[in-house]
């Protein structure tokens, strides 16, 4: 089958096409063609040598989301789910290829209604923004502040917290990706590249912070008593890093998400639900073939690319 190799860390030109010997369907697996991967953020730094949530030896077959159509089933695994579209993670390998053997017990099936890229898009970024939402629990009329709220979660974020009342307030880097966010319904934008961004933005009760670092700490003092910001991802290169002190002497709560299981799964079911009843839309705003991966990697990295990254494999 045909692949994207990762033999050493670096660049995005380290990842590289090339054959793979076909998977096969293990006891308590399914078979995928896989027809989309999913790229995250946390999958370029993986690729670049930097600590990621993956451990696998090289050489490997990069990716940990994938979209298609269960082709054959392991021992143990109803064969009625040949034939279903079906959206999973990988375990963090194997996602960029034509095929992939993964654990049913980790399978979600695509509603009829829901488009296949789509859903590919809500898997990892649909759980993530819904388990924020509820771990913030914006309130109507609240302001809430999304950082990158282009990006593929961000985008995500800005229509949870308008669904459950907010005003949006969106940050992002740019005017092309303050447009975006206004097209996703943000009632104000702010663009973070600009000298003296905050100055512009009026007190907010909620940061969802998915960038950390310096634009983190100044979402921060924006808060007022009683404030709450949750911190998820470090696109800037390092955690907010805001002390405990700091927050308690504001009045304000730094909340931790702690999933389980169980709630992972109830996130990514409910942002499936949510995209197939039209009430939440994925931002697909790159999409690159199977070969192209590392060009699909240096296109986040470039920090031009808005929405999720797709690959597509068929």
């Amino acid at each position: 089958m045909r692949a994207v190799w990762l033999k050493e860390f670096g660049g995005p030109e380290v990842l590289v096409p090339g054959d793979a010997p076909d998977p096969v369907a293990g006891p308590g697996q399914v078979l995928v063609d896989v027809v989309y991967a999913n790229i995250t953020f946390v999958e370029t730094q993986f690729r670049s040598g930097a600590p990621s949530p993956f451990t696998r030896e090289l050489p490997m077959i990069p990716g940990n989301g994938v979209g298609g159509v269960v082709t054959a089933v392991g021992e143990g695994v109803g064969s009625d789910l040949v034939g279903r579209r079906v959206v999973t993670a990988t375990g963090g390998s194997g996602g960029y290829a034509e095929r992939a053997a993964v654990d049913a017990s980790g399978l979600y099936t695509v509603p009829d209604s829901l488009e296949l890229d789509d859903a590919v898009a809500i898997l990892a970024d649909g759980r993530t923004a819904t388990m924020m939402i509820r771990a913030t629990a914006p309130r109507p009329g609240e302001r809430v502040l999304v950082e990158a709220a282009a990006g593929g979660v961000g985008s995500l974020l800005v229509q949870l917290a308008k669904s459950a009342g907010a005003t949006v307030v969106a940050a992002a880097g740019g005017s092309r990706k303050t447009g975006v966010a206004r097209d996703l319904g943000a009632d104000e934008v702010v663009d973070y590249t600009a000298a003296g961004w905050s100055d512009r933005v009026a007190p907010v009760d909620v940061v969802l912070d998915g960038i950390g670092g310096d634009i983190a700490r100044t979402a921060f003092h924006l808060l007022g008593h009683g404030g709450r910001m949750v911190s998820f991802g470090l696109a800037s290169g390092e955690w907010a890093g805001i002390e405990e002190e700091a927050a308690v002497a504001r009045g304000v709560t730094l909340v931790q998400a702690r999933p389980t299981p169980e709630t992972m799964r109830e996130y990514t079911e409910s942002a499936l639900a949510e995209a197939a009843a039209g009430r939440l839309r994925p931002l697909i705003g790159q999409r690159f073939p199977l070969e192209r991966a590392a060009a699909a990697h240096a296109a986040i990295e470039s920090r031009a690319s808005v929405g999720k990254t797709l690959l597509e494999v068929r």
